[in-house]
């Protein structure tokens, strides 16, 4: 007991020769600053460990900064890939502790590991030269919103890259359809199908996709049809999706990371698959769509719809 005691008063005596305010500093700006007796335990003059952890996580979503993959632009051109940077939570947790107990400096930056993008100028220069799989749909261009969802929804999985035994889903991919990501209402019923009442049109994006990643001959783990027959693609190649609903999903089975390459304007929408030319695929045949527009009817006043009751 006498011997807590003594390191008690040990380590009040060196933070009372200490400041009791510190700052955290991440690339030459003030993020945080602190007080000692804030992270004190009641009892003994110890750091409590669970503020400390409640520390280093606020530090870290001030000063974590993402990896930005390289992906080809609007010209074509690759666009090469952004380094990210995490907090090194272990050093800094060593850096708290010096300043706690009194030894350490009352100001401080935040020391920081390197994280590196999945896919870089390297490996997106290599698989992007042999084309595995395609397919193109059509939607007409005056229909403003349906117009913007899909065409965001291109954008979405446009430069995706999928590793070998990796899984794609495209809930995953695209995210929530929402007005706060530009999504629209687009009250049309293509030939009897049920759009959504925000995002209508993102089912033409994951049918398109799922007839080029067919054609590419990739493993089909996820995919449920509408209840009602769709124009946009023929009778049974369609994929309806929804958030928190069905999702449309394949895997990569191939010895080669694949890139999706999707791009909507004018009244077409297009989905490529790209792999290397070191890939062994096995290509299907799959029949392709006219450019006959498909036939739009407006929702009546008052319907809202759903894309949520799909039959497998």
């Amino acid at each position: 007991m006498r011997g807590i005691w003594a390191l008690g008063l040990s380590i009040w005596l060196s933070q009372a020769a200490a400041p009791d305010d510190m700052t955290i500093e991440h690339e030459g700006r003030t993020v945080i600053r602190i007080n000692r007796a804030d992270y004190t335990m009641s009892v003994f003059p110890l750091i409590h460990p669970t503020k400390l952890q409640q520390l280093l996580d606020s530090v870290a979503r001030h000063t974590d900064r993402p990896p930005v993959n390289a992906h080809i632009g609007v010209s074509g051109a690759i666009e090469a890939e952004r380094l990210g940077a995490k907090l090194d939570r272990h050093k800094f947790e060593e850096r708290c502790y010096e300043y706690f107990y009194g030894t350490g400096p009352a100001s401080l930056s935040t020391p920081q590991t390197v994280v590196y993008p999945r896919v870089d100028s390297e490996l997106l220069s290599l698989i992007r030269e042999k084309p595995i799989g395609s397919y193109a749909t059509y939607f007409h261009s005056n229909n403003k919103n349906r117009s913007n969802n899909i065409a965001l929804a291109a954008q979405a999985i446009n430069n995706t890259v999928v590793f070998p035994n990796e899984t794609f889903s495209f809930n995953k991919v695209v995210g929530v359809r929402n007005e706060q990501k530009g999504y629209r209402r687009a009250k049309v019923i293509v030939r009897g199908e049920l759009a959504e009442d925000i995002g209508g049109g993102i089912c033409q994006v994951s049918s398109t996709l799922f007839n080029a990643v067919d054609r590419a001959g990739l493993h089909i783990m996820e995919r449920y049809s509408h209840s009602r027959q769709v124009p946009y693609v023929l009778p049974g190649r369609d994929a309806t999706v929804s958030w928190n609903g069905p999702d449309f999903a394949f895997h990569n089975q191939y010895n080669q990371p694949i890139l999706i390459r999707a791009f909507a304007g004018n009244g077409r929408l297009y989905v490529s698959v790209y792999s290397s030319e070191f890939v062994n695929f096995h290509p299907r045949n799959v029949p392709g769509m006219t450019e006959r527009l498909p036939e739009e009817v407006p929702i009546d006043q008052g319907v809202h719809s759903t894309d949520k009751a799909p039959t497998p």
